[in-house]
């Protein structure tokens, strides 16, 4: 079923006289939480495409004049290419490297179904870095290494020696295909397949260059830098660009580089979204008769009551001591689940007490006698 369209400031959560700085911010805002990249909600697109649609008109003077004079009918004609056309994602997502997901193009393709015109471009690599925990709350940059591929210097990426060039290929005559028509009947039919000369390249190399054999390319490593943005979540994708596989032609403009975080195991905490878990283990005479310890969080440690008769699995919530949420808003709460060490080896002193205690637990009368 089709979603019934809502007021574009509605959409936007803006009063009609919302000024422009107001509207981007509640589109980034919106934009941040359902981005298809990003977001586990039910219908992310769906709301993704909607808050772009309103962001394309009230970001628009003209636009947004005739949208409150007329309502819907003022801007009949917003198009898909309305949605982006213009829009500096680095600059709406605030340089978080992730805003247009799998590049302009590769978003408005898996959201609209169909490519924009754009220039042929290289293809988009993407590799994982892990990041410790303190790079989430403090955010800061990592190096990566990479392997890829680029236009051989000595060629110019042609594939061809120095001082010679490629040749059209004669048999299939510059177009990469090889044609086989037949008939059948009355009927002709015709069956396309790589030109078996070139191998789809349209053109064949003589002279090869020594230093590519003729691919056009070589590969190298490069070591890059990454800013990790604090409170990165889990599988968030950080864009490089031109830092992909170069363009398929000399001159064309490279694919970009994604960097996919994960957050790295640490053997303190477990991470949940901008939470942090923990398993505090306590003495039994500490669970008993309560005591004030010392446990460890991402800025140093904390001191946390215990209260007299604390039992195992009992949980402790220490405000603000979690992760930044993204883009270094609230932070969210370190959780404590007491673990309550049972002594394994006790002292003749430690048994004598036990066998007290047993003896005046025995003893003692029960709740109702």
């Amino acid at each position: 079923m089709a979603r019934q369209r809502r007021d574009y400031y509605e959409v936007l959560g803006v009063s009609r006289d919302a000024d422009a700085k107001t509207i981007k911010n509640a589109f980034r805002k919106l934009a941040l939480r359902y981005h298809p990249d990003r977001s586990q909600e039910p219908d992310a697109e769906e709301h993704f495409k909607e808050i772009a649609e309103a962001y394309a008109v009230l970001r628009d003077p003209q636009k947004r004049a005739d949208y409150d004079a007329r309502g819907f009918a003022g801007v009949p004609g917003v198009s898909p290419e309305d949605l982006f056309t213009g829009l500096d994602f680095d600059d709406l997502f605030g340089g978080l490297g992730f805003g247009s997901g799998a590049g302009p193009e590769g978003l408005f393709e898996r959201i609209f179904g169909r490519r924009r015109a754009a220039p042929t471009r290289g293809d988009d690599f993407e590799i994982w870095v892990e990041v410790s925990l303190e790079r989430v709350l403090r955010g800061g940059e990592e190096s990566i290494r990479t392997e890829r591929p680029r236009p051989c210097a000595a060629c110019g990426g042609s594939g061809a020696k120095a001082g010679t060039s490629a040749r059209r290929c004669a048999a299939c005559n510059g177009t990469g295909q090889r044609v086989t028509t037949r008939m059948r009947g009355d009927i002709r039919l015709q069956q396309i397949s790589t030109c078996p000369t070139c191998h789809g390249r349209g053109e064949s190399i003589p002279d090869p260059c020594p230093a590519c054999a003729g691919r056009g390319e070589t590969r190298s490593e490069d070591t890059l830098r990454v800013r990790i943005p604090v409170g990165v979540e889990d599988g968030m994708r950080l864009r490089i660009p031109g830092k992909g596989g170069p363009g398929p032609r000399p001159g064309d403009p490279a694919g970009d580089l994604y960097v996919s975080v994960r957050t790295a195991p640490d053997p303190r905490f477990e991470r949940r979204g901008a939470d942090l878990w923990r398993e505090q283990s306590i003495e039994l005479t500490d669970a008993v008769l309560g005591n004030t310890i010392e446990v460890a969080t991402l800025d140093g440690s904390a001191s946390v009551q215990i209260p007299a008769g604390a039992q195992p699995d009992r949980v402790f919530r220490l405000r603000g001591k979690g992760l930044p949420t993204l883009g270094g808003g609230a932070r969210g709460h370190l959780y404590l689940k007491l673990r309550v060490r049972i002594p394994e080896h006790l002292s003749r002193e430690e048994q004598q007490l036990y066998e007290r205690l047993r003896a005046l637990a025995h003893g003692r009368p029960r709740r109702g006698d």
